[in-house]
């Protein structure tokens, strides 16, 4: 018999050091971890945090690269009943101190060198006042840990027995097309019942090694990542970011045997296979992404990489599974399609009323079911206007659907882009541009990229008597914004164009 789904996320860790105690939960670089050592780095984590008081409906945000460490932060402060706050490594100081504000962070913990960057540094001019105490990752983690009163506090079994599938997990924060950083609040209910089906789907089982290249601050690296190696007793190997030769000396030397990603992951590992052929035998299966895959390259993903396994999948912050293809569905279906309806959710293509349309017409999709998140962080009225009466989520995405359920994306509904997997609201590349000196009025769009996908093209009227060039506003949108929202292209118009009711006309930009 199956075992039963774990309440929670950390009751997922309690379960995995009782069921593979033993056996390893994490390897990182010469270090591994077994499932009841990784519990224990927990249990100590959360009693240092009891010891601070961190509590039922706090916040503790968490920003640094992918590492052990941040598996441990994140289970210790959600055993705590706190939600945690995963921050992009790539923001900016004034990016990530609006976030912190906005959710009252109590504790973040952070790193002082990824890539070069201070994180703890960017924060110095921000006015934090909930902010109570900076903790290094890469620093004093060891000793944080010890200032509790250890793994055998009895305050721990307490915590973990009050946690329940309504606490607030995580708040994970999506763009919104009004240029605000929005936080979606997810529940331990929405999550552990869909990374169960994700599970089941991608066929993940104990003992396989997952490199887990997908960032942590996102669903893809968080919940189906290292939350579904611990309720499959798979083995993560987190990659603080995807290098392919680090990828591939992974791949040969710890056996991974599961390795997700978007389209571009795989395109590269390809190339590296051919540059400097490494040892694949070990690989089994994986997901990429909603974006069109040609056919051509899940062949190539079997054939030449060895993925028997791989399937296409669709999800978003808002609910983290929407579609999924199955194991054994054909090759034309997993290249054409991101799956059908996973149990619990139901999917339907509906005009802009909200009303279903029948099979193969163009519409908006929408999900209703288990996954969908609670709502916005403080905002009713984006709530509102993403989730309908009747407990549709509208996402924005527009596709169709076959006879058989099975869903295509064609387009984005909003003005979004995608750029090198991330995506990109122009609204607030805007808002961020617009408050340059010299710039009277802008509007960005998504332009095609040969390497990227999308990158942002920003047309600029600058303001009277101010001079500015396209070099010097990339320099400066590269010391205010996060990288992928930095536009690769600028355009100096006299003027935009703009509609009868004055707002920018981007078909005529386009």
């Amino acid at each position: 018999m199956a075992e039963p789904l774990p309440l929670t996320i950390p009751h997922a860790a309690e379960a995995a050091a009782r069921r593979w105690g033993d056996t390893v939960a994490l390897i990182e670089g010469e270090e591994t971890r077994t499932f009841a050592q990784l519990w224990d780095e927990c249990r100590a984590a959360a009693s240092a945090l009891l010891e601070r008081g961190v509590t039922s409906g706090d916040r503790v945000a968490i920003w640094a690269p992918n590492s052990r460490e941040w598996v441990v932060a994140a289970l210790a402060a959600q055993l705590c009943g706190a939600a945690i706050v995963p921050l992009n490594t790539r923001l900016k100081g004034r990016e990530a101190g609006d976030i912190l504000r906005r959710t009252h962070a109590r504790m973040l913990f952070t790193v002082t060198d990824f890539l070069g960057i201070d994180y703890r540094a960017l924060l110095a001019g921000e006015d934090l006042p909930d902010l109570a105490e900076t903790v290094l990752l890469d620093g004093d983690f060891a000793s944080f840990t010890a200032s509790g009163k250890g793994a055998a506090d009895p305050r721990i079994d307490m915590s973990l027995a009050a946690v329940t599938p309504d606490h607030v997990s995580d708040i994970m924060f999506t763009s919104g097309t009004t240029g605000v950083p929005k936080g979606v609040l997810m529940t331990h209910g929405r999550i552990v019942p869909q990374v169960g089906v994700w599970i089941g789907n991608t066929g993940l089982k104990a003992g396989e090694r997952y490199l887990i290249a997908n960032p942590f601050f996102h669903s893809f690296g968080m919940k189906v990542g290292w939350v579904a190696c611990l309720i499959a007793g798979a083995v993560m190997v987190p990659m603080p970011q995807f290098d392919v030769a680090e990828a591939a000396r992974l791949i040969e030397r710890e056996r991974i045997a599961f390795l997700p990603g978007p389209p571009t992951i795989f395109q590269m590992l390809l190339a590296e296979k051919e540059r400097s052929s490494f040892d694949t035998s070990s690989l089994r299966g994986g997901t990429t992404g909603a974006a069109t895959v040609p056919p051509v390259l899940i062949e190539r993903i079997r054939g030449e990489l060895g993925m028997a396994d791989i399937i296409t999948a669709y999800g978003m912050t808002e609910c983290v599974n929407i579609t999924s293809c199955r194991p054994g569905d054909p090759v034309e279906l997993i290249a054409n399609t991101c799956g059908a309806a996973i149990p619990g959710n139901e999917v339907i293509i509906a005009d802009d009323l909200g009303r279903e349309l029948p099979r193969g017409e163009t519409g908006e999709i929408l999900v209703r079911g288990i996954g969908v998140m609670q709502g916005y962080l403080d905002d009713p009225e984006a709530t509102a206007e993403a989730i309908d009466g009747e407990g549709w989520l509208h996402t924005g995405d527009v596709g169709t659907m076959d006879a058989s359920g099975y869903v295509r994306i064609t387009d984005r509904k909003k003005d979004m882009f995608i750029s090198g997997g991330f995506n990109v609201y122009p609204a607030e590349v805007e808002k961020l541009l617009a408050t340059h000196p010299a710039i009277g009025m802008v509007a960005v769009l998504g332009v095609p990229d040969e390497r990227m996908g999308e990158v942002g093209k920003a047309f600029i009227v600058l303001r009277p008597g101010a001079s500015l060039d396209a070099a010097e506003l990339i320099a400066w949108a590269r010391e205010n914004m996060a990288n992928y929202k930095v536009p690769r292209h600028v355009a100096f118009l006299d003027d935009l164009p703009r509609n009868a009711a004055g707002k920018v006309a981007k078909l005529e930009l386009r």
